[in-house]
């Protein structure tokens, strides 16, 4: 089986992600989640003209001959129903989101006028007509459809939704997602201290790149190196709609996940991606399950996950952005690397005094320090065709910030 190209590997990845089924939730838990269904209005929003600011509803045409001295017939309140018409030489005081009375085209500020001894309002500055007024409908016309089907709903969107009064909406179901860490040498968090064994770090790191998506993932623990009490363990992962292993799928001869996933009747897609980190990368499926064979070293697990596994999860729960965004950085420094394989760099991002990114490296980039994941605020990829970049070069760099996505993955980048 050929080694794959980073893009390649994602769209082989991507063609094997399907939808989520449609359920539907409250509208208090619907943050996060995908709509899977259009969402009309019911109302003209706002249902009437109404003011923008506090102030006095007034003629357009009585500030034509400044000053103008007006006589106040109401106080209009938000809540409030106008009762008299403005007749020319008048005005009402308004309060803001409260209703335009009839007569009235215009409405000033009160830091516009001055409240003369006698009672009437004094007004020095001529407005258009419609100044200051929020026109009925300008937010929204009834029946209006306001949001589509894919809309990730996000805290604006809850806003629209209970302006619609929609308490209940369909959203695209969250995969259910499993982990399964593997290996002798590994020391889980409530095991007894070991100073020869290795923390567990894979299996937390990757429950936290999976809750960071709005999904709640159930750890499997550790499976160790043997093939019967494995065998068990993956049986139970492919019950899940996602199952991600951590170690185990190298080519060594305690490497038995690959062995014993392909006994159980996966797919296998492919089990190399031309990257660094992360070459030894797995991936197969069952008719419902997506499986990940990651990497053991920590960090490349990590950029595995943002590399693959994150984009199928979205595409599952619904999003059309699968992918982390993408800016254009300068180098601090050069950065030489063997040509052959797309490599992801741990950078901090600073800005220059032209408002530049300018990328630094976070220092050792071996694949077991994960400090260098913790400290990034992005991956600097270079790509295959490359052998290193020099300082001041600009490049690509993949934010690992979570509120930002692409449609694109942007790693068809010149070299």
């Amino acid at each position: 089986m050929a080694n794959l190209s980073v893009s390649d590997a994602q769209a082989c990845v991507l063609n094997q992600a399907k939808l989520g089924e449609v359920e539907v939730v409250e509208l208090k838990a619907a943050l996060g989640r995908v709509l899977a269904e259009e969402i009309r209005a019911n109302r003209d929003q706002p249902p009437y003209d109404v003011s923008a600011m506090d102030g006095f509803a007034v003629r357009s045409s009585d500030l034509l001959n400044l000053p103008a001295n007006l006589t106040q017939i109401e106080d209009i309140k938000a809540g409030d129903q106008p009762g008299k018409t403005v007749q020319s030489g008048q005005c009402s005081r308004i309060m803001t989101g409260a209703p335009v009375p009839t007569g009235a085209d215009a409405v000033i500020r009160v830091e516009d006028t001055q409240l003369l001894p006698d009672g009437r309002i004094e007004i020095t500055q001529s407005v258009q007509p419609g100044n200051d007024i929020r026109q009925r409908g300008e937010g929204m016309r009834d029946g209006q459809i306001v949001l589509m089907p894919g809309t990730p709903i996000t805290p604006g969107v809850i806003g629209v939704l209970a302006t619609v009064k929609c308490a209940r909406m369909q959203v695209y179901q969250r995969p259910r997602v499993a982990i399964l860490s593997t290996g002798d040498e590994l020391e889980d968090l409530d095991d007894p201290f070991d100073p020869v064994k290795i923390p567990n770090s894979n299996s937390y790191a990757l429950m936290a790149q999976v809750q960071a998506l709005g999904i709640e993932p159930v750890l499997l623990g550790i499976a160790r190196d043997d093939p019967l009490a494995l065998r068990g363990l993956l049986e139970q992962g492919l019950k899940f709609d996602v199952l991600l292993v951590s170690g185990g799928s190298s080519v060594g001869v305690h490497d038995h996940v690959r062995s014993t996933l392909e006994a159980l009747g996966v797919e296998l897609h492919f089990w190399r991606v031309e990257m660094r980190p992360g070459h030894p990368v797995m991936f197969a499926t069952t008719d419902s399950a997506l499986i990940f064979g990651l990497p053991g070293n920590p960090v490349s697990s990590m950029v595995c996950f943002e590399q693959f596994v994150l984009p199928a999860l979205r595409r599952m729960m619904g999003h059309s952005r699968l992918f982390r965004r993408m800016v254009t950085a300068k180098l601090a420094h050069a950065v030489k690397i063997r040509p052959g394989r797309t490599e992801f760099i741990r950078v901090v991002l600073e800005r220059d005094a032209a408002g530049d990114y300018v990328a630094r490296s976070t220092g050792t980039q071996s694949s077991g320090v994960l400090l260098s994941m913790a400290l990034a605020d992005g991956l600097l990829v270079v790509p295959a065709a490359s052998s290193g970049l020099a300082a001041g070069e600009s490049a690509q760099v993949q934010l690992l910030d979570g509120t930002f996505y692409q449609h694109e993955s942007g790693m068809e980048v010149a070299a």
